[in-house]
This record gives structure tokens, C-alpha cells and sequence, in this order.
């Protein structure tokens, strides 16, 4: 016993050395060994708590935080980090119980205490808009009069008149990198062009690579706009020949989040035809209001900018095919086998403009893949996980060739899984910072071979990631 209780400790040894590596998943590992042979430590839960919540592994990490609680309820460093797992599903009252406890139990911490006075004004943020919510609120466009809005004489960039330029786009690049904004009327101009156009597309574009041509596929970005100008530096701009899907998940986290976002709209007025993006989990309003997107464009624009991007999101297609061969949606797949991609086309997504927590939208959105065969609940605590079983028998079904999702971090940029039915790709390298992830896009010829590429994160401004969050509860 003696043996299996040292060994564990030097397991538990070796996952602290995988976090401060940033080794998340090592990390796993090592405390899950050292679990196995001594169960009843609760710093082993608690530490592999700390590594799920940096894999995003909330409900994981709820999970193990709970049983380090149980083993030994003087456990602080679990009840916060229980505390914070919940802040990130948002589920803000749970979150304020174990602040609280951490505050009684630990008075002299700060931090515990920032985070509790926080986590009680969100609270009360969220009720008072409940209360004011209207069952059909009116558009945030109504009243809003560009032909009306005047562009001063010093304002320096390239003008926009009625129809999107490339010269407009090389211009707002530009003023991008260099710190500055687009006029007012024109973000109001490129929201509304790009809600028009989304609004009127199927819930599954259905897309063709034609001879000569080639499709770009990108994952998350996450406002980490000059990593996405390096793809196209690497891999070459939106043309009429050069055609590109963004798999979601383009806002919050990162600080450049309104300038990926115009410019990502611009494209797609610009090629209405050849540019594509999908809608993710964090193009929703209660992500928006946590993970900072929310905070941005009131910072750098206004809160009518915001509702207008919320009304915009709400309108984004939730999956793309490609060729008949790939399915692509940022999520994953559905907890009834008997879903297809007729129930896709049929999902009236301007009915639901939120995906709530059930439902074919949120599993479009959430679900994760898994190595094992069938299904269970996720890790993140919202929706579930599928394995190869599931994969394999929707491909079958569809006649796919694969599914194309994003939603996770790979180190090595994307992962082919699931017999190679299952490939994820995720576009923000050294993730918010602090992940040492390579970045990945996805090229796809008139063959429909998919080439893997991968690139490095680039320097940008000393502006940290979540700076623009209105809180600081998820600024870990």
C-alpha cells in the first residue's frame, strides 16, 4: 500500500510538471494513474480538475472538483475551481455557491472575492434583462437611416458607397493592423448586407469545388485577426476562383473579434457566391456576453453594433456540404441515429434564433467526437459525445465521405479520427495566448482530396486575450 501511495505521488509529481508544460492531456493521464492506485486523494481530482478546465472540459472538471469536495470538503482550490467550471457553462448561481464558500473559507483572497462580487452582478444583470425581454423584440436596425449618416471629411480610409470593393477590404485590412476602426455607417452597412445575405441562404449551402478552383476550410478563430491574415498570407486571399468556409467560432476570446468579423462579412458581400461561413457555439448571445464579444464592440463601436451582429449570427447557415462528400458544421453529430442530412435541410433555423440547450441546432454546435463506441454525455457539460460507430454509420447513411468539425483545440492544428470519417480543424494557433497549439486550414481541389496544412502563431499588439471581457470571472 505504502508503494502504490508513493508511486501515486510521483504520478501526481509528473501531471504537475505536464500543466506547468501546458501538456493538458498528459496531465490527464498522470492524475489519472495516480487515482487508480490512491483514490482517496483530493488534490489528484482537484489538480486534473485544473487540467480539464484548460482542455475546456467544464463539466469534466465539475465532475472531479465534486469529488475532491467529498474527500475532503476543507478543499478551497476545488470549490473554486468548481466555481469557475460552472461561470464557463454558465450557470452563475452554482458558481456563486462555491464562491461564497471559498470566501468563507479563505477570507483573505482577493481574488475569490472579485470574482464572487462578479459573479452576483451578472446575476443581476441577467435577471434584470429577463424581466425586460420582449417575447419579438423589434430589429436594432429600425430608426436606423445610413442614407441619412454622414462620413466626416477626416475620416481617412477608403469609402464605401452601395456595393462591397476589394479596395474597400485591402483598405479596412490595413487600418486593422494599425489599430484603427471603419466608420460607424459602414459596419452598419456591412452587418445588415451580410444578414440579408445569410438570411436568405438554406440551413446547408450545398457547394461545389469546380475545375481549377479550390476551397479553403478554417476552423475556429477566436478574434486573433493577424493569425488569420497569416493564413491568407500563407495560403492566398478570397477570390472568385479561391473559395472559403470559416466553421464558426470567429468572435470572443481573442481582442480583434468586430475585426474578424466585418471583415469576414466584407468577404461575403464581396463573393456572396464563393465565401461561406458557418455558425458556432460562441456566435450566441450568452457566449458573447461572457467570452468578451459583447465587451468589444461596445468598446470600439456601440451596443446597437452588438444586436446587430446578434441578429446576424442568428441568421448564419449551421452546416455546409461540400462536394456531397464532407460534411461540414462546427460540432458535431446527433443523438438519434435516425437524423440525416434531409433533417439539416429541413431545420428552420429563423424560428430559434438561440440553440437553448437541447435539440438539433445545440448538438450542431456542441457535440464533441470520442474514441470509444457510442455515445454519453460531454465532457463540457453541454451536449454529448459520439464515437466512430456513430460517425461510420451517418456517413453510411448520407453517402459522406467524412464530417469536417472544429469546436476543439489540437495541438497539432486539426486531427483525422474515427477511421478517418471524423477530421477536426481549428484555425487559432497558441490558442488565447497560452496554449502552444499550431493553427490548420483545410485546402480542397475540383479532386476533393483534402490537404492538411499547418502554420504557427505570429506577434500581435500587446493587447491580452479576453480584454474585453465585462467580467473578470473568465480571465483565468
Amino acid at each position: 500500500m505504502a508503494s502504490a501511495s508513493a508511486e501515486a505521488l510521483e504520478l501526481k509529481a509528473e501531471g504537475n510538471s505536464a500543466i506547468a508544460s501546458k501538456d493538458w492531456k498528459t496531465a490527464v493521464d498522470f492524475y489519472t494513474r495516480a487515482i487508480e492506485l490512491d483514490p482517496n486523494q483530493a488534490l489528484f481530482y482537484s489538480n486534473r480538475a485544473q487540467a480539464h478546465i484548460r482542455m475546456e472540459a467544464y463539466g469534466a472538471a465539475i465532475e472531479d472538483a465534486a469529488k475532491a469536495i467529498e474527500i475532503d470538503p476543507a478543499s478551497v482550490k476545488a470549490y473554486y475551481r468548481r466555481a469557475i467550471s460552472n461561470v464557463a457553462l454558465l450557470k452563475y448561481k452554482e458558481a456563486l455557491k462555491d464562491f461564497k464558500t471559498v470566501c468563507k473559507k479563505a477570507p483573505n483572497d482577493k481574488d475569490a472575492r472579485l470574482r464572487m462580487n462578479e459573479c452576483e452582478k451578472l446575476i443581476r444583470k441577467i435577471e434584470f434583462l429577463k424581466a425586460i425581454e420582449q417575447s419579438d423584440p423589434p430589429s436594432a436596425a429600425e430608426g436606423l437611416d445610413l442614407d441619412s449618416m454622414v462620413v466626416e471629411r477626416e475620416y481617412d480610409g477608403i469609402r464605401l458607397e452601395k456595393e462591397m470593393t476589394q479596395e474597400f477590404i485591402d483598405d479596412m485590412i490595413e487600418r486593422f493592423k494599425n489599430g484603427k476602426k471603419i466608420h460607424r455607417k459602414y459596419a452598419y452597412q456591412i452587418i445588415l448586407k451580410a444578414k440579408e445575405i445569410f438570411y436568405a441562404e438554406p440551413t446547408m449551402p450545398e457547394v461545389t469545388v469546380p475545375n481549377g478552383n479550390k476551397m479553403t476550410i478554417c476552423g475556429d478563430t477566436h478574434g486573433q485577426y493577424f493569425d488569420l491574415l497569416e493564413i491568407f498570407r500563407r495560403n492566398g486571399f478570397p477570390t472568385e476562383t479561391h473559395a472559403y468556409l470559416f466553421n464558426g467560432d470567429f468572435v470572443d476570446r481573442g481582442s480583434w473579434s468586430t475585426e474578424i468579423a466585418f471583415l469576414l462579412f466584407s468577404y461575403k458581400w464581396l463573393f456572396p457566391n464563393n465565401f461561406y461561413i458557418n455558425r458556432g457555439n460562441h456566435e450566441t448571445d450568452d457566449m458573447n456576453r461572457v467570452y468578451g464579444f459583447e465587451g468589444e464592440c461596445k468598446a470600439k463601436y456601440n451596443e446597437r453594433t452588438f444586436k446587430l451582429f446578434s441578429e446576424t449570427f442568428s441568421a448564419l447557415p449551421l452546416a455546409t456540404l461540400v462536394g456531397s462528400k464532407y460534411l461540414v458544421l462546427h460540432g458535431g453529430l446527433f443523438s438519434n441515429d435516425k437524423v440525416n442530412l434531409d433533417d439539416i435541410r429541413k431545420l428552420n433555423r429563423h424560428l430559434k434564433k438561440q440553440p437553448g440547450q437541447e435539440g438539433l441546432m445545440m448538438e450542431m454546435l456542441w457535440t464533441d467526437p470520442q474514441p470509444d463506441p457510442g455515445r454519453r454525455p460531454s465532457k463540457r457539460g453541454v451536449g454529448q459525445q459520439f464515437g466512430p460507430d456513430v460517425t461510420k454509420s451517418f456517413c453510411e447513411r448520407n453517402g459522406l465521405d467524412a464530417i469536417i468539425r472544429s469546436h476543439e483545440v489540437r495541438m497539432g492544428g486539426y486531427e483525422v479520427e474515427h477511421d478517418g470519417r471524423c477530421i477536426t480543424v481549428f484555425s487559432a494557433p497558441n490558442y488565447v495566448d497560452t496554449s502552444g497549439n499550431k493553427g490548420a486550414y483545410i485546402n480542397v481541389g475540383s479532386d476533393y482530396e483534402l490537404e492538411h496544412n499547418i502554420f504557427d502563431a505570429v506577434e500581435h499588439p500587446p493587447i491580452k486575450a479576453m480584454a474585453y471581457a465585462q467580467n473578470s470571472l473568465m480571465s483565468m
